[in-house]
C-alpha cells in the first residue's frame, strides 16, 4: 500500500502531536469474511457499553536495540499515556502490542519475528516500529501489520487507534525530526536519553541502520539545551546523549559537537546532582576535536567515558568495511583522551569474521585489544544484513567465525581492569536497582559500575563510597556519606559567595569583592576535592538576575560605608573635617527633602480647596 503521506488531504500534513481525522488516515481495512457476517452484525447491535472507547485500552511495548530506540519507545509511551492508554509490562493483559525493532544484527530481527508470531497466535493487534520496517518495509513478516517509521513516532496514537479498529496503517515517509518536547514516559525516571541527531555521514558496507535512519539530521543546539533544562527540572540525574554517530553532530547545520557539549555543560546543576554521558562516536569525526572533548570530560559533571567502536585491528579489514579511518586514527583517539583525562574509560566494539578477514587480520585485532585491555568490549560475529554490500561478499566458514569470536572473548574476559580500586573512596551517582534485586547500581566519574547494598531511597542521589571488593564486570562498595547534606552546604556557600561577587558578563572577569584577584564565581574550576568544585551555574530568569543585581548593589553600598568608616579611623582629624562637611551636605539634603514634602502637601490642600469651592458655586447657581 501507499504511505499515509501520499494520501493526506493537501500537502502540509499535520503538526507534530496532532491526530488526523479518520478520513485523512491511510488505512487498509480487513477483508470482509462472509461466513462471519452474522457475528459482526451481532457485535454492531451489542450494547454501546460493551465497546471500548479509544484511549482506554492497555498497550504492551517491547523494545530492541540501542539507546536511541529506547528513547523512541519512551516518547511513544508518553504520547499513548497522555492520550489515556494504559501501559503494561505484561503482554497477556495488553489489548495491543507495540514492537520497536532493531536491524543492526540478525538475532535482533529474529527476536522481532518471534514476538510477532506470539502476537499473532494470541490474536493481539500488532504495531511494529523502529529500524526494521523503515529499512525493509516489504518483509513478509510485516504483512498485515501496522508500522511506524523512525521519524513518525509523533503520530503513534493515530496508528494505535486505527489498528485497534482493525485497520492496517503505515507511516514511513521521512520528514522533519520529531519534536524533543513530546510527552515521554522514561523506563528509568532518573535517566534521560537525549537523541542529538538521527542518521550518520558514513557508508559502512555491513550497516543496515543507515537504510533506516538515513543521512545525518541534527537537532539545533537551542532545542537540545532547552530539553536539558526541562529534564533537569523534572529531576533527571543522568543525561545520555544518543546518536548513530555523536562525533558527526551538527555538520549538517553548521555547528559541531564541542559547541553543543559546552552549551549543555553550562546548564548542569552546580551541585553535581546531574551527570552527562556522551554517546557513541566513530573515530573520523572527533579527531579534530579531541582537545575540546577532553576539556569537557574534565568537567566534574561529565562522565570520563566514551564508546568508540574500532570493529577491527586490521587496516585491510577496515578498508573493506569502508570505515573511513585507520587503526592509527583509533589509537590517536584513545591515547589522546587517556592522556588528557585522568581515569578515562574507553569502550569499543569488534566484529569477528568479516568477509575477507585473514588469520593475520584477526591476530592484529587480538593484539590491539590485548594492548589496551579495555574494560568494555562488545564482541559480535559478522551477520550479513540484506541489502548491504557486505551481504554480497564471500562469507567465511561459520566454524571459523565462531572460533574467532570465542578466542577474542576469552582474551577479553582474562582482563582485570578494576584491580587496584579496592580501598579507594569514590563519588558515585545511583540511578537503578541491580538485577539481583539486592544492590543499587551507581557509577563513578569514570563510569565504573559500583554495586552497593543500600535502601532504594538512595535512588537518584549521589554518595561517597569505599570500594570493598572488585569483580570482573563491576566493583562493590559501602556507602560512607550521602552527598545531599554536603550539597546543601555547598549551595549555601555558593549563595553567600554570589552575594559578595559582582555580576559578571563572562567567566573571564574578576570578582570585585575579592581581596586578591581570583576567578569569578561563574567560571569553571577543576578539582578532585568535592568541596572545592565550582561548576557553571544554571542560566537564571531575568527576574532572578534583577534581584541578584539589586542584592549586589545593596551589598556594595554596605561595603563602601564600612570602608569609609575604616578610612576615617586611620586618617583621623582630616577625615573628621570631611565627615563634618558630608554631614552638612546630608543636613542640607534633609532640609531640601522637607521643603519638597511640605510643598507637595500644600499643593494637595490647594487642589482640595478649589474642588470644594467649585462644588459650592455650582449648587448656588442651581
Amino acid at each position: 500500500m501507499e504511505d499515509i503521506e501520499d494520501l493526506l488531504v493537501g500537502n502540509g500534513g499535520v503538526a507534530p502531536g496532532f491526530r488526523l481525522p479518520v478520513t485523512s488516515v491511510s488505512i487498509n481495512p480487513k477483508r470482509k469474511d462472509k461466513s462471519n457476517l452474522k457475528k459482526r452484525q451481532s457485535l454492531v447491535q451489542a450494547p454501546l457499553q460493551s465497546l471500548k472507547i479509544p484511549g482506554t485500552q492497555t498497550i504492551y511495548i517491547k523494545t530492541f536495540g540501542c539507546s536511541h530506540n529506547q528513547s523512541d519507545s519512551e516518547y511513544m509511551a508518553g504520547q499513548l499515556s497522555a492520550y489515556g492508554y494504559a501501559l503494561s509490562d505484561d503482554p497477556e493483559e495488553a489489548d495491543l502490542w507495540l514492537i520497536n525493532t532493531c536491524t543492526v544484527k540478525s538475532p535482533s530481527q529474529s527476536a522481532m519475528d518471534t514476538i510477532i508470531s506470539k502476537g499473532r497466535a494470541a490474536k493481539r493487534p500488532l504495531v511494529v516500529a523502529g529500524c526494521v520496517p523503515q529499512g525493509s518495509r516489504n518483509l513478509k513478516e510485516l504483512e498485515g501489520i501496522s508500522i511506524v517509521g523512525v521519524q513518525q513516532i509523533d503520530r503513534v496514537v493515530e496508528v494505535v487507534e486505527e489498528t485497534l479498529k482493525g485497520h492496517e496503517v503505515r507511516l514511513l515517509n521521512r520528514r522533519t525530526l520529531p519534536a524533543l518536547e513530546l510527552p515521554k514516559v522514561r523506563r528509568n525516571k532518573f535517566v534521560e536519553i537525549l537523541p542529538i541527531n538521527v542518521g550518520c555521514l558514513g557508508a559502512c558496507t555491513y550497516c543496515k541502520t543507515k537504510h533506516a535512519r538515513g543521512h545525518l539530521g541534527s537537532y539545533t543546539v537551542e532545542s537540545l539545551v532547552g530539553r536539558v533544562r526541562t529534564v533537569i527540572a523534572e529531576g533527571v540525574r543522568e543525561i545520555w546523549l544518543s546518536s548513530e554517530d555523536t562525533g558527526a553532530y551538527g555538520r549538517d547545520i553548521g555547528v559541531n559537537l564541542p559547541m553543543l557539549l559546552n552549551a549543555i555543560v553550562m546548564e548542569l546543576p552546580s551541585d553535581g546532582s546531574t551527570m552527562l554521558r556522551i554517546g557513541m562516536t566513530n573515530p573520523p569525526y572527533i579527531l579534530e576535536h579531541l582537545k575540546e572533548i577532553a576539556d569537557v570530560m574534565l568537567h566534574p559533571c561529565v562522565y570520563s567515558f566514551l564508546h568508540v567502536p574500532v570493529q577491527s585491528g586490521s587496516d585491510a579489514v577496515l578498508s573493506v568495511m569502508n570505515r573511513e579511518y585507520t587503526v592509527k586514527d583509533f589509537r590517536t583517539v584513545v591515547d589522546t583522551l587517556t592522556k588528557l583525562v585522568p581515569g578515562m574509560q574507553i569502550a569499543t566494539d569488534i566484529i569477528c569474521g568479516f568477509p575477507g578477514e585473514t588469520d593475520e587480520d584477526f591476530s592484529q585485532t587480538v593484539g590491539l585489544i590485548n594492548e589496551y585491555k579495555f574494560a568494555q568490549v562488545h564482541i559480535s560475529q559478522f551477520y550479513p544484513r540484506p541489502g548491504t554490500p557486505a551481504a554480497r561478499m564471500k562469507k567465511l566458514p561459520s566454524a571459523v567465525v565462531k572460533k574467532r569470536s570465542r578466542e577474542l572473548t576469552a582474551v577479553f574476559e582474562s582482563f582485570t581492569p578494576y584491580n587496584g580500586m579496592e580501598g579507594l573512596v569514590e563519588r558515585i551517582w545511583i540511578t537503578e536497582v541491580a538485577t539481583d534485586g539486592v544492590h543499587l547500581v551507581g557509577h563513578t566519574k569514570g563510569y565504573v559500575q559500583v554495586l552497593v547494598a543500600a535502601s532504594e531511597s538512595l535512588l537518584g542521589t549521589s554518595a561517597m563510597v569505599r570500594i570493598t571488593s572488585v569483580g570482573r564486570w563491576s566493583v562493590f562498595g559501602e556507602v560512607i556519606e550521602v552527598i545531599n547534606k554536603r550539597i546543601e552546604d555547598m549551595a549555601l556557600n555558593e549563595r553567600e559567595w554570589h552575594e559578595g561577587c559582582s555580576p559578571c558578563a563572562n567567566g573571564n572577569e574578576l570578582c570585585t569583592s575579592s581581596k586578591e584577584p581570583e576567578s569569578c564565581c561563574c567560571a569553571v574550576k577543576s578539582s578532585d576535592n568535592l568541596e572545592e568544585v565550582v561548576v557553571p551555574r544554571n542560566h537564571t530568569q531575568p527576574e532572578d538576575r534583577s534581584l541578584k543585581h539589586i542584592g549586589w548593589l545593596l551589598k556594595k553600598r554596605k561595603s563602601l560605608v564600612q570602608k569609609s568608616m575604616e578610612i576615617a579611623a586611620v586618617m583621623g582629624p582630616k577625615v573628621k573635617e570631611v565627615q563634618s562637611q558630608a554631614q552638612g551636605s546630608l543636613a542640607m539634603f534633609g532640609f531640601i527633602d522637607r521643603t519638597l514634602f511640605a510643598g507637595i502637601i500644600l499643593s494637595i490642600l490647594t487642589i482640595v480647596t478649589l474642588l470644594i469651592n467649585f462644588g459650592i458655586c455650582n449648587q448656588m447657581s442651581v
